[in-house]
Protein backbone atom coordinates (compact mmCIF):
# COMPACT_ATOMS: atom_id res chain seq x y z
CA UNK A 1 0.00 0.00 0.00
CA UNK A 2 1.33 3.43 -0.94
CA UNK A 3 2.10 5.90 1.84
CA UNK A 4 0.20 9.10 1.22
CA UNK A 5 0.39 12.37 3.09
CA UNK A 6 -3.04 13.33 1.78
CA UNK A 7 -6.09 11.24 0.90
CA UNK A 8 -9.53 12.41 -0.22
CA UNK A 9 -12.50 10.94 1.60
CA UNK A 10 -14.40 10.07 -1.59
CA UNK A 11 -17.30 7.65 -1.89
CA UNK A 12 -17.52 8.09 -5.66
CA UNK A 13 -14.33 7.42 -7.60
CA UNK A 14 -15.25 7.07 -11.32
CA UNK A 15 -11.69 6.07 -12.17
CA UNK A 16 -12.31 2.70 -10.48
CA UNK A 17 -14.06 1.52 -13.64
CA UNK A 18 -11.20 2.66 -15.88
CA UNK A 19 -8.45 0.69 -14.12
CA UNK A 20 -8.18 -2.12 -16.67
CA UNK A 21 -9.14 -2.92 -20.22
CA UNK A 22 -11.64 -5.53 -19.04
CA UNK A 23 -13.38 -3.08 -16.71
CA UNK A 24 -13.49 -0.46 -19.44
CA UNK A 25 -15.05 -3.01 -21.78
CA UNK A 26 -17.79 -3.80 -19.26
CA UNK A 27 -18.93 -0.19 -19.05
CA UNK A 28 -18.36 0.88 -22.64
CA UNK A 29 -21.50 2.66 -23.78
CA UNK A 30 -21.07 2.91 -27.56
CA UNK A 31 -19.82 0.01 -29.66
CA UNK A 32 -19.23 -0.19 -33.40
CA UNK A 33 -20.39 -3.28 -35.30
CA UNK A 34 -20.06 -4.20 -38.97
CA UNK A 35 -23.85 -4.00 -39.13
CA UNK A 36 -23.69 -0.28 -38.32
CA UNK A 37 -22.19 0.52 -41.73
CA UNK A 38 -23.38 1.33 -45.21
CA UNK A 39 -20.56 1.26 -47.75
CA UNK A 40 -20.66 3.98 -50.45
CA UNK A 41 -19.50 2.54 -53.78
CA UNK A 42 -18.74 4.21 -57.11
CA UNK A 43 -19.65 2.36 -60.31
CA UNK A 44 -18.36 2.97 -63.83
CA UNK A 45 -18.91 1.50 -67.28
CA UNK A 46 -16.65 -1.05 -68.91
CA UNK A 47 -14.82 -4.30 -68.28
CA UNK A 48 -11.50 -2.80 -67.30
CA UNK A 49 -9.78 -2.56 -63.92
CA UNK A 50 -11.02 -0.33 -61.10
CA UNK A 51 -9.94 3.32 -61.19
CA UNK A 52 -8.10 4.94 -58.30
CA UNK A 53 -9.48 8.23 -56.93
CA UNK A 54 -6.57 10.47 -56.00
CA UNK A 55 -8.34 12.42 -53.27
CA UNK A 56 -9.91 9.31 -51.68
CA UNK A 57 -7.07 6.96 -50.73
CA UNK A 58 -8.13 3.34 -50.90
CA UNK A 59 -11.42 4.10 -52.67
CA UNK A 60 -11.89 3.12 -56.33
CA UNK A 61 -14.44 3.47 -59.09
CA UNK A 62 -15.61 -0.04 -59.94
CA UNK A 63 -16.88 -1.53 -63.20
CA UNK A 64 -19.88 -3.75 -62.59
CA UNK A 65 -17.92 -7.04 -62.46
CA UNK A 66 -15.62 -5.57 -59.78
CA UNK A 67 -18.58 -4.00 -57.98
CA UNK A 68 -20.15 -7.44 -57.61
CA UNK A 69 -16.94 -8.85 -56.15
CA UNK A 70 -16.69 -5.95 -53.72
CA UNK A 71 -20.28 -6.47 -52.59
CA UNK A 72 -19.61 -10.15 -51.94
CA UNK A 73 -16.66 -9.19 -49.74
CA UNK A 74 -18.64 -6.57 -47.85
CA UNK A 75 -21.48 -9.01 -47.18
CA UNK A 76 -19.01 -11.63 -45.94
CA UNK A 77 -17.64 -9.03 -43.48
CA UNK A 78 -21.10 -8.41 -42.05
CA UNK A 79 -21.80 -5.08 -43.75
CA UNK A 80 -25.52 -5.17 -44.56
CA UNK A 81 -25.87 -2.40 -47.15
CA UNK A 82 -24.20 -0.48 -49.96
CA UNK A 83 -25.07 2.86 -51.53
CA UNK A 84 -24.36 3.14 -55.27
CA UNK A 85 -23.08 6.26 -57.04
CA UNK A 86 -22.33 6.48 -60.74
CA UNK A 87 -19.52 8.11 -62.69
CA UNK A 88 -20.39 8.52 -66.37
CA UNK A 89 -18.38 9.94 -69.25
CA UNK A 90 -18.72 13.66 -69.92
CA UNK A 91 -19.88 12.82 -73.44
CA UNK A 92 -22.98 11.10 -71.99
CA UNK A 93 -24.08 14.09 -69.93
CA UNK A 94 -26.69 16.66 -70.88
CA UNK A 95 -28.55 19.48 -69.16
CA UNK A 96 -31.29 17.22 -67.78
CA UNK A 97 -29.36 14.09 -66.79
CA UNK A 98 -31.07 11.83 -69.34
CA UNK A 99 -28.46 9.09 -68.95
CA UNK A 100 -29.61 8.52 -65.37
CA UNK A 101 -33.07 7.39 -66.47
CA UNK A 102 -34.37 4.17 -67.89
CA UNK A 103 -33.97 0.49 -67.20
CA UNK A 104 -30.59 0.22 -68.91
CA UNK A 105 -28.89 3.05 -67.05
CA UNK A 106 -25.55 2.25 -65.44
CA UNK A 107 -26.99 2.13 -61.94
CA UNK A 108 -29.99 0.01 -62.98
CA UNK A 109 -27.66 -2.58 -64.51
CA UNK A 110 -25.45 -2.45 -61.42
CA UNK A 111 -28.42 -3.05 -59.14
CA UNK A 112 -29.50 -6.11 -61.08
CA UNK A 113 -25.98 -7.54 -61.06
CA UNK A 114 -25.49 -7.02 -57.33
CA UNK A 115 -28.92 -8.38 -56.36
CA UNK A 116 -28.36 -11.46 -58.53
CA UNK A 117 -25.02 -12.14 -56.85
CA UNK A 118 -25.78 -11.11 -53.24
CA UNK A 119 -29.58 -11.05 -52.95
CA UNK A 120 -29.69 -10.45 -49.21
CA UNK A 121 -27.45 -7.36 -49.36
CA UNK A 122 -29.46 -4.15 -49.05
CA UNK A 123 -28.90 -2.01 -52.14
CA UNK A 124 -29.43 1.73 -51.79
CA UNK A 125 -29.20 4.11 -54.74
CA UNK A 126 -28.47 7.81 -54.93
CA UNK A 127 -31.32 9.81 -56.43
CA UNK A 128 -29.84 13.07 -57.73
CA UNK A 129 -28.76 14.39 -61.10
CA UNK A 130 -25.37 15.98 -60.40
CA UNK A 131 -23.24 13.07 -61.73
CA UNK A 132 -25.21 13.14 -65.00
CA UNK A 133 -25.63 16.83 -65.88
CA UNK A 134 -23.26 19.03 -67.84
CA UNK A 135 -23.67 21.78 -65.24
CA UNK A 136 -23.09 19.47 -62.25
CA UNK A 137 -26.13 20.54 -60.25
CA UNK A 138 -28.49 18.17 -58.48
CA UNK A 139 -31.44 19.13 -60.66
CA UNK A 140 -32.67 20.94 -63.75
CA UNK A 141 -31.77 24.58 -64.17
CA UNK A 142 -34.27 27.38 -64.65
CA UNK A 143 -34.39 29.02 -68.09
CA UNK A 144 -32.00 31.79 -67.04
CA UNK A 145 -29.57 29.26 -65.54
CA UNK A 146 -29.47 31.06 -62.20
CA UNK A 147 -31.13 28.43 -60.05
CA UNK A 148 -32.32 24.82 -59.91
CA UNK A 149 -36.01 24.43 -60.72
CA UNK A 150 -37.62 22.54 -57.86
CA UNK A 151 -40.71 20.95 -59.40
CA UNK A 152 -39.31 19.88 -62.77
CA UNK A 153 -36.35 18.37 -60.90
CA UNK A 154 -38.70 16.32 -58.71
CA UNK A 155 -40.40 14.97 -61.83
CA UNK A 156 -37.02 13.76 -63.12
CA UNK A 157 -36.12 12.26 -59.73
CA UNK A 158 -39.36 10.28 -59.72
CA UNK A 159 -38.43 8.69 -63.06
CA UNK A 160 -34.99 7.85 -61.72
CA UNK A 161 -36.38 6.32 -58.52
CA UNK A 162 -38.86 4.18 -60.45
CA UNK A 163 -36.11 2.87 -62.73
CA UNK A 164 -34.04 1.86 -59.70
CA UNK A 165 -37.05 0.24 -58.04
CA UNK A 166 -37.75 -1.80 -61.18
CA UNK A 167 -34.12 -2.94 -61.16
CA UNK A 168 -34.45 -4.20 -57.57
CA UNK A 169 -33.21 -1.41 -55.29
CA UNK A 170 -34.24 -1.88 -51.67
CA UNK A 171 -34.00 1.80 -50.75
CA UNK A 172 -33.83 4.92 -52.89
CA UNK A 173 -31.97 7.87 -51.41
CA UNK A 174 -32.92 11.32 -52.73
CA UNK A 175 -29.91 13.54 -52.01
CA UNK A 176 -31.00 16.61 -53.96
CA UNK A 177 -32.71 18.66 -51.21
CA UNK A 178 -35.67 19.68 -53.39
CA UNK A 179 -38.87 20.56 -51.55
CA UNK A 180 -41.56 17.87 -51.58
CA UNK A 181 -39.54 15.20 -53.30
CA UNK A 182 -40.00 12.56 -50.59
CA UNK A 183 -43.80 12.70 -50.77
CA UNK A 184 -43.74 12.71 -54.57
CA UNK A 185 -41.37 9.73 -54.79
CA UNK A 186 -43.36 7.83 -52.16
CA UNK A 187 -46.60 8.37 -54.05
CA UNK A 188 -45.03 7.32 -57.35
CA UNK A 189 -43.46 4.18 -55.88
CA UNK A 190 -46.75 3.16 -54.26
CA UNK A 191 -48.75 3.81 -57.44
CA UNK A 192 -46.34 1.60 -59.41
CA UNK A 193 -46.62 -1.27 -56.93
CA UNK A 194 -43.32 -0.65 -55.11
CA UNK A 195 -44.77 -0.17 -51.64
CA UNK A 196 -41.91 -2.18 -50.14
CA UNK A 197 -39.16 0.00 -51.61
CA UNK A 198 -38.05 2.36 -48.85
CA UNK A 199 -36.79 5.94 -48.89
CA UNK A 200 -33.58 6.95 -47.16
CA UNK A 201 -33.90 10.73 -47.37
CA UNK A 202 -30.95 13.09 -47.29
CA UNK A 203 -32.98 15.25 -44.95
CA UNK A 204 -30.37 17.60 -43.52
CA UNK A 205 -27.75 17.97 -46.24
CA UNK A 206 -25.59 21.01 -45.72
CA UNK A 207 -23.78 23.19 -48.27
CA UNK A 208 -20.44 21.94 -47.02
CA UNK A 209 -16.95 22.73 -48.23
CA UNK A 210 -15.94 19.11 -47.54
CA UNK A 211 -17.56 17.49 -50.60
CA UNK A 212 -14.60 18.01 -52.93
CA UNK A 213 -13.24 14.44 -53.14
CA UNK A 214 -16.73 13.03 -53.73
CA UNK A 215 -17.33 15.45 -56.58
CA UNK A 216 -14.08 14.31 -58.14
CA UNK A 217 -15.21 10.70 -57.73
CA UNK A 218 -18.51 11.20 -59.61
CA UNK A 219 -17.21 13.84 -62.01
CA UNK A 220 -19.42 16.71 -60.87
CA UNK A 221 -16.73 19.10 -59.65
CA UNK A 222 -17.03 21.49 -62.60
CA UNK A 223 -20.25 23.16 -61.46
CA UNK A 224 -20.94 26.56 -62.94
CA UNK A 225 -23.99 28.72 -63.62
CA UNK A 226 -24.64 32.40 -64.06
CA UNK A 227 -25.15 32.49 -60.30
CA UNK A 228 -21.53 31.50 -59.72
CA UNK A 229 -19.33 28.41 -59.63
CA UNK A 230 -20.34 25.43 -57.47
CA UNK A 231 -23.11 27.37 -55.75
CA UNK A 232 -25.57 24.84 -54.35
CA UNK A 233 -26.69 27.10 -51.54
CA UNK A 234 -30.15 27.63 -53.00
CA UNK A 235 -31.05 24.04 -52.12
CA UNK A 236 -28.50 22.69 -49.63
CA UNK A 237 -28.67 23.90 -46.02
CA UNK A 238 -26.74 26.80 -44.52
CA UNK A 239 -24.13 25.31 -42.12
CA UNK A 240 -25.15 27.96 -39.58
CA UNK A 241 -28.74 26.72 -39.22
CA UNK A 242 -29.78 24.13 -36.65
CA UNK A 243 -33.51 24.82 -36.50
CA UNK A 244 -33.87 24.75 -40.27
CA UNK A 245 -32.14 21.38 -40.41
CA UNK A 246 -34.58 19.84 -37.94
CA UNK A 247 -37.52 21.37 -39.79
CA UNK A 248 -36.31 19.82 -43.05
CA UNK A 249 -35.87 16.40 -41.46
CA UNK A 250 -39.27 16.39 -39.80
CA UNK A 251 -40.90 17.41 -43.07
CA UNK A 252 -39.28 14.40 -44.75
CA UNK A 253 -40.54 12.18 -41.95
CA UNK A 254 -44.07 13.52 -42.42
CA UNK A 255 -43.79 12.91 -46.18
CA UNK A 256 -43.01 9.23 -45.66
CA UNK A 257 -39.23 8.88 -45.34
CA UNK A 258 -38.23 5.57 -43.74
CA UNK A 259 -34.76 6.77 -42.70
CA UNK A 260 -33.53 10.33 -42.17
CA UNK A 261 -30.00 11.32 -43.17
CA UNK A 262 -27.69 13.99 -41.77
CA UNK A 263 -24.79 14.93 -44.07
CA UNK A 264 -21.96 15.64 -43.28
CA UNK A 265 -21.76 13.63 -40.07
CA UNK A 266 -18.75 14.57 -37.93
CA UNK A 267 -19.17 18.32 -38.41
CA UNK A 268 -22.87 18.15 -37.54
CA UNK A 269 -23.05 15.93 -34.47
CA UNK A 270 -25.31 18.49 -32.80
CA UNK A 271 -27.84 18.06 -35.62
CA UNK A 272 -27.77 14.27 -35.23
CA UNK A 273 -28.39 14.66 -31.51
CA UNK A 274 -31.12 17.27 -31.98
CA UNK A 275 -32.89 15.02 -34.46
CA UNK A 276 -32.46 11.91 -32.30
CA UNK A 277 -34.31 13.70 -29.49
CA UNK A 278 -37.21 14.60 -31.78
CA UNK A 279 -37.92 11.39 -33.71
CA UNK A 280 -38.11 7.63 -33.42
CA UNK A 281 -37.39 7.24 -37.13
CA UNK A 282 -33.99 5.64 -37.85
CA UNK A 283 -31.19 8.12 -38.47
CA UNK A 284 -28.33 7.70 -40.92
CA UNK A 285 -25.24 9.88 -40.98
CA UNK A 286 -22.81 10.24 -43.88
CA UNK A 287 -19.15 10.62 -42.97
CA UNK A 288 -18.31 12.39 -46.17
CA UNK A 289 -15.32 12.34 -48.47
CA UNK A 290 -13.61 15.40 -47.01
CA UNK A 291 -13.87 14.01 -43.48
CA UNK A 292 -12.34 10.74 -44.67
CA UNK A 293 -9.62 12.42 -46.74
CA UNK A 294 -8.47 14.77 -43.98
CA UNK A 295 -7.88 11.86 -41.58
CA UNK A 296 -5.81 10.13 -44.25
CA UNK A 297 -3.86 13.29 -45.05
CA UNK A 298 -3.04 14.12 -41.43
CA UNK A 299 -2.03 10.52 -40.72
CA UNK A 300 0.24 10.44 -43.78
CA UNK A 301 2.09 13.46 -42.39
CA UNK A 302 2.48 11.77 -39.03
CA UNK A 303 0.32 14.32 -37.22
CA UNK A 304 -2.28 11.85 -35.89
CA UNK A 305 -2.65 8.15 -35.15
CA UNK A 306 -4.65 6.89 -38.13
CA UNK A 307 -6.60 4.02 -36.56
CA UNK A 308 -7.34 5.82 -33.28
CA UNK A 309 -8.62 8.93 -35.02
CA UNK A 310 -10.58 6.91 -37.59
CA UNK A 311 -12.34 4.93 -34.89
CA UNK A 312 -12.90 7.94 -32.67
CA UNK A 313 -14.56 9.81 -35.53
CA UNK A 314 -16.96 6.91 -36.08
CA UNK A 315 -17.72 6.38 -32.39
CA UNK A 316 -18.60 10.07 -32.12
CA UNK A 317 -21.17 9.74 -34.92
CA UNK A 318 -22.83 6.71 -33.34
CA UNK A 319 -22.68 8.25 -29.85
CA UNK A 320 -24.49 11.33 -31.17
CA UNK A 321 -27.44 9.13 -32.11
CA UNK A 322 -26.92 7.74 -35.61
CA UNK A 323 -28.29 4.24 -36.16
CA UNK A 324 -26.22 3.68 -39.30
CA UNK A 325 -23.13 5.31 -40.78
CA UNK A 326 -22.19 5.74 -44.42
CA UNK A 327 -18.41 5.77 -44.42
CA UNK A 328 -15.52 5.03 -46.76
CA UNK A 329 -13.87 3.41 -43.74
CA UNK A 330 -16.63 0.76 -43.60
CA UNK A 331 -14.75 -2.16 -45.12
CA UNK A 332 -11.48 -1.79 -43.23
CA UNK A 333 -13.22 -1.16 -39.91
CA UNK A 334 -15.52 -4.14 -40.40
CA UNK A 335 -12.54 -6.31 -41.26
CA UNK A 336 -10.83 -5.24 -38.03
CA UNK A 337 -13.94 -5.88 -35.97
CA UNK A 338 -14.28 -9.39 -37.39
CA UNK A 339 -10.74 -10.40 -36.31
Amino acid sequence: MTDRAFSLALTQRPRRLRRSASLRALVEETVLRPADFIAPLFVIEGEGPPEEIASLPGVRRLPIHALVSECRELWALGIPAVDLFAKVADSEKDAVGSVALGDESLVARAIRAVKAAVPELTVITDIALDPYTTHGHDGLLTEDGRDVDNDSTVEQLIAMALAHARAGADLVAPSDMMDGRVAAIRAALDAAGFEQVGILAYSAKFASGFYGPFREAVGSSKVGTVAGPADKKTYQLDPANRREAIREALLDEAEGADILMVKPAGLYLDIIRDLRERTHTPIAAYQISGEYAQIHAAAERGWIDYERCRDESLIAIKRAGADMILSYFAKEVARGLRH
